[in-house]
């Protein structure tokens, strides 16, 4: 399977580019804006249909993994135009790509496609999205956009995605645990942390599923899903034991309202997302974020 993967150098594209290696029968195309030292890039604007019609054709694309997306959600607010672009424009231009050859997209969208109800269950794949800013409701157009094409889809909404790369929460958080006497951290809003290796292994098992059936016809788990590990916190617990893991004992970390911190977005209160469909449909057993959190740590620290 020839595979083509946008936003290659983003937190999740780095880790697509490991799981890949764990496939050498595959080709991968690893294609972003900019290049990264050290990696391999194909250049690729996912907003130009012609370009992305072309690189599909040249190298014989069987699959795309949309990595990429805008995803600063305050900035959102003031730069719509791009944020679209990118977040619903582009999906459905890779969408029409994979539905002109008869190929498979997988994207990746977010838990903020809810926010806009008291929810208090996790959120299920069928519940409708009720966004609350710019951010959740392009991605919810991205989501629907794709499903209008009519292509082969998997549409995976993940929340609280961190690494060892680029900037991301648990980054942010040791740093301000090792440099700061204390921190407020909001209380109220709960979800679950994931792990972008999780993500990337579950997106390759996918991947080797629609493998097995896209040779002998169209593929028949196309759908909506949702992943992310296994486990429920506020952003002041996530930080309470990312500080503890990584032995930043000085830090006093206290627990706050989100009205502390003014923000242009109401972020969701309660977006735990409901893992059955994807444990069900696929066989993914999903770590515990505790479990992940303390890896992907112990890399940082260990320079990996």
């Amino acid at each position: 399977m020839n595979i083509l993967v946008t936003g290659a150098n983003g937190q999740l594209g780095r880790k697509m580019r490991l799981v890949a290696g764990q496939h050498p029968e595959d080709v991968y195309v690893f294609t972003d804006v900019v290049e990264a030292e050290g990696e391999q890039t194909t250049l690729l604007d996912m907003t130009d249909a012609q370009a992305v019609n072309e690189l599909v054709d040249a190298k014989n694309i069987h699959s795309i993994v949309n990595c990429a997306a805008y995803t600063n959600v305050d900035k959102a607010e003031t730069d719509q135009t791009l944020c679209r672009r990118l977040n619903a424009d582009a999906p459905r231009i890779l969408a029409e790509a994979m539905k002109r050859v008869g190929g498979l997209l997988i994207h990746i969208s977010t838990d903020y496609v809810f926010g806009g109800d008291p929810y208090n269950t996790p959120c299920r794949e069928d519940q409708q999205g009720t966004p609350t800013g710019v951010y959740g409701q392009t991605k919810l157009e991205g989501e629907q956009a794709i499903q209008q094409t009519g292509c082969q889809y998997v549409i995976l909404r993940t929340a609280w995605l961190y690494s060892e790369y680029g900037k991301n929460f648990v980054k942010t958080m040791l740093n301000l645990t090792a440099t700061k006497p204390q921190l407020k951290v909001v209380f109220d809003q709960c979800g679950t942390p994931t792990y972008a290796l999780d993500l990337a292994q579950a997106i390759a098992v996918i991947l080797q599923d629609a493998k097995k059936q896209t040779a002998n016809g169209k593929y028949t788990q196309t759908g909506i899903y949702h992943f992310s590990d296994e486990g429920v916190c506020s952003w002041f617990d996530f930080t309470k034991v990312i500080a503890q893991m990584a032995g930043h004992t000085e830090c006093d970390i206290q627990p706050c309202h989100s009205d502390e911190f003014p923000s242009p977005v109401r972020r969701p209160a309660y977006s735990v997302l409901d893992k059955t469909k994807v444990k069900e449909t696929f066989g993914i057993e999903i770590p515990y974020w505790m479990d992940s959190l303390r890896q992907c740590i112990e890399n940082i620290k260990n320079g990996i």
